[in-house]
């Protein structure tokens, strides 16, 4: 409330009626840096996805059904109503809202560098439908924050090229390329997984997520890096020198801008480049989806064997942690926080490990139920010899990024749970087996994972399906799966999540997910291509959950088949006594 209070005082002075607070950076990252963390500040809530809306009167966050349960609990005495953005009741969006608080002539304020060039051109077309103002340059986080945390300064460095599978010079070489075929002269990088990826670097300035706070603008023979210099080691500034990449201070972005051609054309991602650097340009603007981003999701053979390798490792090192889970449940001193812990422990002993790809989320009997759930010192349960542990992880490896859950019966399985968990499978098994043509959406695949629960009166409110980068952000685009009209079609190489579930608000959730290639199937003679999916993940399913009286034949043999796939890649990384107990947990069901 002190935070709100000071806030509300903040607007007073400038004149401001009501401010909007995204939870994003200046690069729209889903997981910002501390420094940019000023909506958690404010509100308490913590959760990836939630804009906070403040008027002098009023103050609401919105989020949607991942963080529901969360938000309820984060969001007591700090002055801010929960809204929800989904669900089976959503509440009116933050312009409804806002249309209900505000007088004509009235002012709402944004930190245009906060906002995505589409986002601002919407609350524009807002404010002017409804008789408001807008001011874009109110950045109240460098008023009120004393403690603020600094922006990072962690040094970057070069990402093997042999891992990466192409140079920086071809991957200019091939953005360019497409920038020209769009008519335009340059492209404005802004998303720190697409500059991490085009110039084959890496960092450590945002949590899980191995890339460097930064810029890049790019033309024929004129590349430049705006990025801090205390990052720059002297083999980074080898790196860059060799591909003829120019640095400048990160800080000079906007200068740089104001500075360009009138005559020049930009390509500019209205979904990733923020209001303020997009008006600083001078020149004709070109908004399209960024050629970087599309380039990227297409993994190369390079990239496809490192993270079938680094999976193999990865689930090493989850037999590991479940033969402990088993063996030190039934003491029943183990809370959720010490399931994060040897998690990260047993991934540290694989090699090229180097972090968590995000925060693990172990919950346990009804904490399953809060889809983002995050244990702490004052909520972590403790795990007893009974109900259902949902665990959702995954690793960063220097050769792949990894993203599975599994929920595991801890002990006496009831048959509601036994009955939830084999529907969410056998929607799980319908997607990973899909067969489909080239040109298919994930948006068309979408109700394949959903059917078995829409059946039987049930559903999940969150996608089925993300895309995840190569030693980058485990959530990319612009694939998804996801019943939204997303029109970016599932092409060979790309890397998707398969993820339904079910959640039973205070009893448990249950999540399955692999990670999945899309893969060419077969080529038709008069229907063309088509594609299906190579499970990446390596990791048995709980058969203690499985009632097979529920599965079809074809079910029961495509986890056969998957089990026996676990079994082979896995063994070989595997001692005896953990070899015995995978095998039982693989045997044919």
């Amino acid at each position: 409330m002190q935070q709100l209070e000071a806030l509300r005082q903040l607007m007073r002075k400038k004149g401001v009626d009501a401010v909007i607070i995204p939870g994003t950076d200046p690069h729209q990252s889903e997981y910002p840096a501390q420094h940019y963390k000023f909506r958690d500040y404010i509100t308490g809530f913590t959760g990836s996805n939630g804009t906070a809306v403040v008027t002098l009167n009023g103050a609401a966050l919105w989020t949607d059904s991942r963080y529901f349960l969360q938000a309820e609990r984060q969001l007591q005495d700090s002055g801010f109503e929960l809204m929800r953005e989904n669900g089976d009741n959503p509440s009116p969006t933050y312009e409804e809202w806002l249309a209900e608080s505000l007088a004509p002539d009235d002012i709402i304020a944004i930190n245009g560098m906060l906002f995505s060039t589409i986002d601002a051109n919407r609350l524009e077309r807002f404010c002017g439908e409804n008789g408001f103002r807008m001011a874009t340059d109110f950045d109240p986080a460098g008023d009120i924050w004393a403690a603020r945390p600094p922006r990072p300064l962690n040094p970057a460095y070069p990402y093997d090229e042999q891992l990466a599978g192409e140079t920086v010079d071809s991957k200019i070489s091939r953005t360019l390329e497409i920038i020209s075929q769009n008519d335009a002269d340059a492209m404005l990088v802004a998303g720190l997984d697409e500059i991490a990826w085009l110039f084959n670097i890496r960092g450590a300035d945002i949590e899980r997520t191995p890339v460097t706070i930064a810029y890049a603008y790019i033309a024929e023979d004129d590349c430049n890096l705006f990025i801090d210099s205390k990052k720059i080691t002297p083999e980074l500034a080898d790196h860059l020198k060799r591909y003829h990449v120019r640095t400048r201070d990160y800080d000079d972005i906007t200068r740089f801008l104001e500075r360009r051609s009138t005559l020049e054309t930009v390509l500019l991602d209205p979904k990733i480049v923020s209001d303020t650097l997009a008006n600083a340009h001078p020149g004709a603007k070109l908004y399209a989806t960024s050629p970087v981003n599309a380039l990227k999701a297409i993994k190369n053979e390079a990239q496809i064997s490192g993270i079938r390798q680094a999976m193999e490792r990865d689930g090493a090192a989850l037999v590991r942690l479940h033969m402990w889970l088993e063996q030190n449940v039934p003491a029943g001193d183990l809370t959720e926080i010490d399931v994060a812990t040897q998690a990260a422990a047993e991934r540290a002993k694989e090699d090229k490990y180097t972090d968590e790809s995000f925060d693990l989320i172990a919950g346990y009997a009804d904490h399953g139920a809060i889809v983002h759930y995050q244990a702490t010192p004052e909520t972590a349960a403790t795990l007893r010899p009974e109900g259902m542990l949902l665990i959702d992880s995954g690793g960063q490896y220097l050769d792949g990024t990894t993203d599975i859950t599994r929920t595991i019966t801890l002990g006496n399985p009831t048959e509601q749970q036994r009955r939830d968990y084999t529907t969410v499978l056998r929607g799980h098994l319908a997607l990973q087996g899909a067969h489909f043509p080239e040109g298919t959406t994930g948006a068309h695949l979408d109700a394949l994972a959903r059917m078995p629960l829409w059946k039987q009166g049930l559903t999940y409110w969150h996608g089925t399906g993300h895309g995840v980068g190569h030693f980058l952000s485990c959530h990319e685009g612009p694939q998804s799966i996801r019943n939204d009209q997303n029109p970016t079609p599932l092409r060979p190489g790309m890397v998707v999540s398969d993820e339904p579930g079910l959640y039973r608000t205070g009893q448990y959730g249950i999540r399955i997910e692999n990670l999945l290639l899309v893969v060419e199937a077969e080529q038709t003679e008069s229907f063309g291509t088509f594609l299906a999916f190579e499970p990446l993940t390596l990791f048995p399913y709980d058969r203690r959950l499985i009632d097979t009286a529920l599965l079809t034949r074809e079910e029961i043999r495509q986890i056969n088949d998957y089990h026996a796939i676990v079994a082979q890649r896995l063994l070989p990384h595997l001692n005896p006594e953990q070899a015995q107990w995978l095998q039982a947990q693989t045997a044919p069901l």
